[in-house]
């Protein structure tokens, strides 16, 4: 069992969170539902919190009520293969309320941030060629989703 899970706080949607989430990335499967009973707090028979896997790695969602919302100061990060897994994750992350933001970051419909990145940013970023690497930067700063022909050109001069 994994030492250390990421728990996601839901107001009432955290089953049908999970299951989107599920649906993104391979390796990724529904674990457990445990359901409230009659002492609630939630309604009888709801989904209390959901056990579920992305991409092999463990998470917790609950339905704990409207106290809590999340912020960017969390994030879940996703090392993109490529232009196609950054185009495609984009697409169904941001669709049916979901939201774009700068240099990579969304927040899905459930308001859960997201960094879309792909491969080539980091090693761009990180290479030997110093002027290189802030053109990328600069470039990467303008964008919404990352562009990786951009990032590339921008990296050439």
């Amino acid at each position: 069992m994994q030492k250390i899970t990421t728990f996601l706080w839901f107001d009432h949607q955290a089953e049908e969170a999970a299951a989107f989430y599920t649906s993104l990335f391979k390796d990724s499967r529904i674990l457990e539902v445990q359901r409230y009973g009659e002492a609630g707090p939630g309604p009888e028979g709801s989904a209390m919190t959901v056990s579920f896997e992305l991409a092999g790695q463990r998470y917790t969602a609950l339905n704990g009520g409207p106290h809590f919302s999340f912020t960017e100061a969390i994030s879940l990060y996703v090392d993109c293969e490529d232009q196609a897994e950054v185009d495609e994750l984009w697409a169904r992350l941001t669709a049916d309320g979901g939201e774009e933001s700068q240099c990579g970051w969304l927040k899905d419909r459930y308001g859960l941030s997201w960094q879309i990145v792909p491969r080539a940013l980091p090693e761009l970023l990180g290479g030997e060629d110093a002027a290189a690497s802030q053109r990328v930067m600069r470039a990467m700063l303008g964008m919404r989703k990352i562009d990786v022909q951009a990032l590339e050109d921008a990296a050439r001069g």
